[in-house]
């Protein structure tokens, strides 16, 4: 007899199988899709039905997520602007209905013709668990030639490094990761990522050592440097900017203002 973890992800795969099978069914037009992920035990899915019942939507669907604890809501004719003003309204209104709810939202719109894969979707409703309550992420896929940048995460915690590459795929950008320094140097060389994020504390070599050697690598164009640690000494934050290190963040951090400072040095 299945244990109650398989049967929620068997639960899991049946709901992206029917948003795959609900996005189909829409045909040749836009369709908006949102996933709603609340604090706790909250599952306002009724709330949420009653909402789009009011505002006069009728062939909207609905469904909830126990894996993830996320609602999906499938919004047939939408636009990203729609979509996005929907999840305005049902943020506010899970705010004042149902305390400490605390909705997290990830949506997108997507185009006619163009529907996403069941592991786009899932991406979509793991990404809403990451999401700063304070924002509502839209959700784009890369529809251009170019490579996505690269980063390459460098931590020897596992906790941080999944949060930081799921948090860095929902931005659209290609993620690498290494738990050390030694593993870190050896892929930069395979995969010229455009910038390393990189705690400071590591196995082997660690802190300025390992940033004086990986601007000592034979690259044509070397990576931009992010550090992102535990120390907070101002002697360390002096000399990592004085090696040329180009942020400095301190754990805790705030992903939205990790966000911001990643794409400043990117672009």
């Amino acid at each position: 007899m299945p244990n109650t973890a398989t049967l929620q992800r068997e639960a899991a795969v049946n709901v992206y199988r029917n948003v795959e099978q609900g996005l189909k069914e829409t045909g040749a037009e836009a369709c908006g899709l949102m996933f709603i992920h609340c604090a706790g035990q909250v599952q306002p899915e009724q709330q949420v039905r009653t909402h789009l019942e009011q505002a006069g939507y009728t062939s909207f669907q609905v469904w909830q997520d126990s894996h993830t604890q996320t609602i999906a809501v499938l919004l047939p004719g939408l636009t990203l602007d729609e979509v996005h003003y929907e999840g305005l309204r049902i943020k506010h209104e899970l705010q004042e209905r149902a305390p400490g709810a605390d909705p997290q939202i990830t949506l997108a719109s997507f185009p006619p013709g163009e529907r996403p894969s069941k592991a786009t979707i899932q991406h979509m409703a793991e990404s809403s668990k990451l999401v700063d309550s304070s924002e509502i992420h839209i959700y784009t896929l890369e529809h251009t030639a170019d490579d996505p940048e690269r980063i390459l995460i460098v931590d020897n915690d596992p906790t941080v490094r999944e949060f930081l590459q799921l948090r860095l795929k929902m931005q659209g950008y290609e993620t690498y990761e290494a738990v050390d320094g030694l593993a870190a140097l050896d892929l930069i060389e395979k995969v010229t990522p455009d910038l390393v994020l990189t705690e400071l504390n590591l196995y082997g070599i660690d802190g300025l050592p390992f940033i004086h050697h990986i601007q000592k690598l034979e690259m044509e164009q070397p990576p931009k440097i992010v550090v992102l640690t535990e120390q907070r000494v101002e002697q360390t934050i002096s000399q990592c900017f004085s090696s040329g290190v180009d942020d400095y963040m301190t754990k805790p951090f705030s992903p939205v203002e990790l966000d911001a400072r990643i794409r400043r040095c990117l672009h």
